[in-house]
């Protein structure tokens, strides 16, 4: 393979290259992406050798060996390592998905890391989600009732519950949104897959009271109707979901509606 070269006119710089771990005879190359906002420098990338006799086998496990061992500076989220929390969604090898559930065999050559794509960085692999939380408040992630409150619980049918699977199951990683051109192009009006998609999981929701508010509250040129169906959000989905399913039901909703 040739050696890795950035365009001479990349606002990505070409960062330090680390030395190979003594003695190791089965090594990666990992190259990270790495931005510090209060040195003044622009973006880099560095380059890593990890030794995987001595590393777990996801890419989380090299991320954390590379900050225990080798450079204690490059930051990211994680938390739970078992693709519940979604705090370590990033891309890799050109795909976002969750570092604690990709395996490092996944990658064929040398392992590529940048933070998810279209969004501002706070610092290296960690991108800055506060609009993709705000949108996913904005569409009242919660069950909505007028009705007084039972005695015990709010009951629902099998078949109802039914309903939920492949929605509830979402961890607002972003994976989703940041795949998404429609997204990356009005993010600021579009939803986005993954809080439609989360939409969509209250609007079905058979105890739910507030879904002729809640359509009413999508009927929106951009809020819904951004979306074109490229099918990238249930591409990328780490936990293979399919937003862009959720978002054609509730089109369909809002066009029964009418008739």
């Amino acid at each position: 393979m040739a050696e890795f070269r950035l365009p001479k006119n990349s606002r990505i710089t070409v960062g330090k290259t680390w030395p190979r771990p003594e003695g190791a005879t089965n090594v990666r190359k990992f190259r990270v992406y790495r931005w510090n906002p209060d040195d003044g420098k622009a973006p880099r990338v560095d380059t890593y050798f990890v030794d995987l006799d001595t590393c777990g086998p996801m890419i989380l496990d090299a991320l954390i060996k590379i900050k225990n061992e080798i450079d204690p500076t490059l930051t990211f989220r994680r938390s739970c390592r078992e693709g519940i929390c979604g705090s370590c969604a990033m891309m890799i090898d050109g795909i976002n998905t969750l570092a604690c559930i990709y395996g490092i065999d996944e990658v064929k050559g040398d392992v590529t890391i940048y933070p998810l794509p279209h969004m501002p960085v706070v610092k290296d692999l960690i991108p800055d989600l506060t609009h993709f939380y705000a949108q996913h408040a904005s569409i009242m992630p919660w069950l909505e009732t007028k009705t007084n409150a039972p005695a015990k619980e709010w009951r629902q049918s099998i078949e109802d519950r039914k309903k939920l699977d492949g929605l509830y199951e979402c961890v607002m990683c972003a994976s989703c949104s940041t795949a998404c051109p429609s997204y990356w192009w009005n993010g600021d009006r579009y939803l986005g897959p993954a809080a439609l998609l989360h939409a969509y999981r209250w609007i079905i929701d058979s105890r739910d009271e507030a879904t002729g508010e809640r359509l009413d509250d999508l009927e929106d040129p951009f809020k819904l109707y951004r979306c074109h169906t490229i099918m990238n959000c249930a591409k990328t989905c780490p936990k293979g979901l399919n937003p862009a399913k959720a978002i054609q039901n509730i089109k369909k909703m809002l066009v029964d509606r009418m008739v």
